[in-house]
């Protein structure tokens, strides 16, 4: 980021700090909501969700072998079999958008494909 954004960016920060009008009830109440939705996010989905994706990810980089990751998803693999293997992987993980990259970075570090 260039330090012109980063200066525009702390300006932007603190005039929004300066001029917002914390005394009123429905601006304390909305900033306090938006904080209690905050600290439910992080608790359902980062524990939930992305704390046991790093652990499979881990438990993928470490004891899968290299071979069967490029057996099934390596450039080589049949289309059709790693395309099944895959759908019922991700079935099985239940994965979204987040736990998803952990997960690939640890089929791609043992060789799987894009």
């Amino acid at each position: 980021m260039k330090e012109r954004n980063k200066f525009l960016a702390i300006i932007a920060v603190f005039l929004a700090a300066f001029f917002i009008p914390f005394d009123n009830p429905v601006i304390r109440r909305s900033a306090l909501e938006a904080f209690m939705m905050l600290r439910e996010y992080a608790r359902a989905h980062v524990l939930l969700c992305l704390v046991p994706a790093f652990f499979i990810a881990g438990a993928i980089a470490n004891f899968i072998s290299q071979s069967s990751v490029i057996k099934y998803f390596g450039a080589e693999a049949n289309k059709i079999l790693s395309y099944s293997v895959a759908a019922v992987s991700g079935t099985i993980l239940a994965v979204c958008s987040c736990t998803v990259l952990p997960l690939f970075a640890g089929i791609y570090k043992k060789g799987a494909g894009i």
